[in-house]
C-alpha cells in the first residue's frame, strides 16, 4: 500500500505574515489506489437493472457513478494530504483552511491549493531597561472623606416624612395609573418607589410629585415627545392619577466615636480614618502596580509590528462583545452606538491578542516555565485568600483546561513582573 506522505509534493508561498498559500499535488499512483477501493465499494453496493448486486461491470459503474466516485476519492485524500503538507512545512494553522482549485480525474494526480492563516512571526523589540513613569500610591483627605461618606450612606436610616412635602432626594412610594387620551384605554395601575428628582425617573412623575405629602393625590396630563425612549409612551398624551403612599428621607449618621465603634469596634473616629487611609493606600498601591505592569507591556508593544490573523481577531472580538453586552442596559441601542461598540470591541480584541503574543514570546526567550507544583501552590494560595479548604480548591482545578488556564495566567504574571523588575522607573 502506497504511503500518501511519500507520494506527494507541496510548495508554500507567503502571502503575508499570517497567511500562507500551499500548492499540493498527490501522485496519480496514490490516487489510483484509493480510486480502486472506492470503485470496488460502489460496485458492491450498486443496484442496477439487469445485474445482480456486486456483479455489474466496472465500465457500467464508472458510467453511472463516475462523478460521485471522483468526489469520494477527493474527500478521502484531500484532508490527509493537507495534513501532511502542513506537517512537512512546519505550519501551525489557526481557523479552518480554505481549499481552492481542486483538480482530479480518475487516472491522474490530485491537485489543490490551500490558503491558511497562522500565528504571526515577528521579532521582539528590546524589552529590558524600559523607561517607565513612576506611579504614586497617593491617598488624599478627599479619598478618605468619600469612603466615610459611602459608609454613612450604607448605614443610613430611612425615616418617614409626614410634616412636609416631597423634595429632591426623598424616597417616595407612588401609586400611579394612566389613560391614553386618544384610545381612552386605561393602563394597569403601578406601584413604584422612586428617588425624587432622579433623572432616570419617568418625567411625568418627576414633574408632579414635588411638594406632595403622604396620602395626597394629584391628577395631571403629560405629553411625551415622539422620540421618548420608552416606545409605548412615545408621542402619546397620557392622563394620570397619582397617589403618594409614603415619603421617606435618608438620614445619615454623624461621624463620631460612636459611629466608629459601630462600623468596626474602632476606639474613636480618628482610628477609623486611620484604618481607612491604610486600606486605601494598599488598594492604591495595587492599582499603581497594575498600571505599571500595563505601561511595561505597552512600552514593548509600541516598538513591535504584529499582524494578526483575522480568524483569531473575530473570535476574540466575539468574546469581548459578549462581555460588553452583559454590562449594557436592556433597552435597545441605536445603530450608530452599536457600530461604535463593535469598533471598540475590535480594538480591544487586537490589543488583547498582541499583548498575549508579546508576553508569550518574552517568556519563551527568557525560558520561563510554570510547573504542576507551581500550579498546586497557586491554588492553595487562592484557597487561603478566600477561606476555602485547599482540598476543595484543588478539586475545582482538577480538569486540564482549568489548570492550563491558570498556568497561562501565572506565566504571564511572572513575565510582566520580570519586565517591571528590569525597567528603569522615573
Amino acid at each position: 500500500m502506497t504511503e500518501i506522505h511519500d507520494e506527494m509534493k507541496s510548495t508554500v508561498k507567503t502571502i503575508s505574515p499570517v497567511r500562507r498559500e500551499i500548492d499540493i499535488e498527490l501522485s496519480a499512483a496514490a490516487a489510483a489506489e484509493v480510486n480502486e477501493r472506492v470503485v470496488g465499494e460502489f460496485t458492491a453496493k450498486a443496484k442496477l437493472p439487469g445485474f445482480r448486486p456486486g456483479k455489474a461491470p466496472v465500465a457500467v459503474i464508472l458510467q453511472k457513478f463516475g462523478h460521485d466516485i471522483d468526489h469520494e476519492v477527493i474527500d478521502r485524500l484531500l484532508p490527509e494530504a493537507l495534513h501532511h503538507a502542513l506537517e512537512d512545512n512546519g505550519i501551525r494553522t489557526v481557523g479552518v483552511p480554505s481549499v481552492e482549485d481542486v483538480s482530479y480525474q480518475a487516472g491522474g494526480p490530485l491537485r489543490f491549493k490551500a490558503v491558511v492563516e497562522t500565528w504571526p512571526e515577528f521579532d521582539l523589540p528590546p524589552y529590558k531597561k524600559l523607561i517607565l513613569k513612576k506611579r504614586e500610591a497617593v491617598v488624599t483627605d478627599e479619598d478618605v472623606d468619600q469612603t466615610i461618606k459611602d459608609l454613612r450612606r450604607k448605614h443610613a436610616e430611612y425615616r418617614p416624612v409626614d410634616d412636609r412635602g416631597v423634595k429632591d432626594g426623598y424616597y417616595v412610594a407612588v401609586e400611579i395609573q394612566g389613560r391614553d387620551t386618544q384610545t381612552r384605554r386605561l393602563m394597569p395601575s403601578e406601584r413604584v418607589v422612586v428617588l425624587a428628582g432622579n433623572e432616570k425617573n419617568d418625567p411625568a412623575i418627576n414633574e408632579n410629585i414635588s411638594g406632595l405629602r403622604a396620602n395626597e393625590e394629584k391628577s395631571f396630563t403629560h405629553v411625551y415627545p415622539a422620540d421618548f425612549q420608552r416606545k409605548k409612551f412615545a408621542g402619546k398624551t397620557i392622563e394620570y392619577t397619582l397617589k403618594i403612599q409614603s415619603v421617606k428621607e435618608m438620614v445619615f449618621p454623624e461621624v463620631n466615636d460612636e459611629f466608629a465603634k459601630q462600623i468596626g469596634e474602632f476606639e474613636n473616629a480618628e482610628a477609623l480614618r486611620a484604618k481607612i487611609r491604610e486600606e486605601l493606600t494598599t488598594v492604591k498601591a495595587k492599582e499603581a502596580k497594575r498600571e505599571t505592569s500595563k505601561d511595561a507591556v505597552q512600552a514593548v508593544l509600541a516598538q513591535a509590528t504584529i499582524e494578526l490573523p483575522e480568524t483569531v481577531v473575530q473570535e476574540e472580538m466575539e468574546a469581548v462583545l459578549k462581555n460588553i453586552a452583559s454590562q449594557l442596559p436592556r433597552q435597545g441601542i441605536t445603530r450608530e452606538a452599536a457600530e461604535a461598540i463593535r469598533l471598540r470591541a475590535r480594538e480591544q480584541a487586537e490589543l488583547n491578542l498582541r499583548e498575549h503574543l508579546v508576553i508569550r514570546k518574552i517568556a519563551q526567550a527568557e525560558g520561563f516555565t510554570v510547573t504542576e507544583d507551581d500550579v498546586d501552590a497557586e491554588i492553595r494560595s487562592i484557597a487561603a485568600a478566600n477561606g476555602i479548604p485547599p482540598a476543595r480548591a484543588l478539586e475545582n482545578f482538577k480538569d486540564e483546561e482549568g489548570r492550563e488556564s491558570l498556568k497561562g495566567t501565572m506565566l504571564a504574571r511572572r513575565t510582566v513582573d520580570f519586565l517591571v523588575a528590569q525597567a528603569i522607573i522615573k
